[in-house]
């Protein structure tokens, strides 16, 4: 079992920077995959992926996230981290963390999720 909560969520100008953090609890941490994902904008029943962290460190970003997110994870801290720069008003959304992934791209535990809002 698995607990996640994010922290770190807030409102910005575009092209400005915020960095979502994510406390996890529970022992099997460091054998799942870790990642983001966020809620579509306009259609609140729709998530898309962000970016996603295999056990072994191996990071894969969505088309948007490229050059501008930096997702980590610190296993000894049991901590995701997603560092957004360059934001976008598009960006806006709310931010889950998520854990234990398994394809095509099922999570199997979800924080509460962080809102975040960039305005012109």
């Amino acid at each position: 079992q698995v607990q996640l909560a994010e922290s770190g969520g807030g409102s910005v100008q575009a092209g400005g920077s915020l960095r979502l953090s994510c406390q996890a609890s529970g022992n099997s941490f460091r054998a799942y995959s870790v990642g983001w994902v966020r809620q579509v904008q306009g259609n609140s029943a729709k998530r898309e992926a962000v970016a996603r962290i295999s056990p072994g460190g191996m990071i894969d970003y969505a088309d948007f996230a490229k050059g501008r997110f930096t997702a980590s994870r610190d296993n000894a801290k049991r901590a995701v981290y997603l560092q957004m720069d360059s934001l976008k008003p598009e960006d806006t959304s709310v931010y889950y963390c998520v854990a234990q992934w398994s394809p095509p791209e099922y999570w199997g535990y979800w924080g509460q999720g962080t809102q975040v809002t960039v305005s012109t």
